[in-house]
């Protein structure tokens, strides 16, 4: 059985998650333009932006865990997914920038007065190199080292969690339960593997 969603799986093409991640953006733009996004569009989109980017990046880390403990390989969607990501990140930051503050001055004075904003803005610089090698001929040209670069994954969604907690006002437990979710499964990355030991079979005594 999953043998045969694997086989599914890896024959669904990159191309259709390029689409579907396009579509929220437009379908942000389009319920804001319609008052779907109720009184403050902005800031509605720009929430709903951020709050997707980090949802993905959570679900590139639960791939290996995924497929370490069901089997359930999901390696085919990985760099998909994680540009997407990088995408919602962009453009929550363009949303921020260009159509809530506006003013090239205050965008600078927010960064330097709230720490949050830099926060995010660490995470954003670290996912950078990783959205433009995640492609083939990157892979072919940096060898071992590609693997070892996009390692800072972590680094830029456990920064993300931080960020979502610090930007919100008061105690909500949404942010605190993702913050938490992210350390379990960079927790399990460190769990060892079991090794499988031979079966020896028992010697036979001779006969006497």
């Amino acid at each position: 059985m999953i043998d045969r969603l694997n086989t599914l799986l890896r024959k669904l093409p990159n191309w259709l998650l390029y689409l579907l991640g396009a579509a929220y953006p437009a379908w942000l733009l389009y319920a804001g333009f319609t008052g779907g996004l109720g009184v403050d569009p902005v800031k509605a989109m720009e929430h709903a932006l951020g709050k997707a980017g980090l949802q993905i990046l959570v679900a590139v880390l639960l791939i290996t865990p995924l497929r370490r403990f069901t089997k359930i390989n999901l390696l085919s969607w990985r760099r998909a997914l994680g540009v997407i990501a990088f995408f919602y990140i962009v453009l929550h930051l363009l949303v921020w920038m260009v159509l809530d503050v506006q003013i090239l001055s205050q965008v600078w004075a927010d960064i330097v007065k709230r720490p949050y904003i830099i926060v995010g803005m660490a995470s954003l610089v670290i996912l950078l190199p990783l959205a433009l090698t995640s492609n083939n001929w990157s892979i072919r040209k940096l060898g071992p080292r590609w693997r070892v670069l996009h390692k800072a994954t972590y680094l830029a969604v456990l920064l993300g969690g931080i960020h979502y907690i610090m930007q919100v006002k008061g105690f909500q437990y949404e942010p605190y339960v993702y913050l938490g979710v992210i350390i379990i499964l960079l927790a399990l990355r460190r769990l060892p593997k079991r090794s499988k030991k031979p079966i020896t079979k028992p010697r036979m005594r001779r006969a006497t």
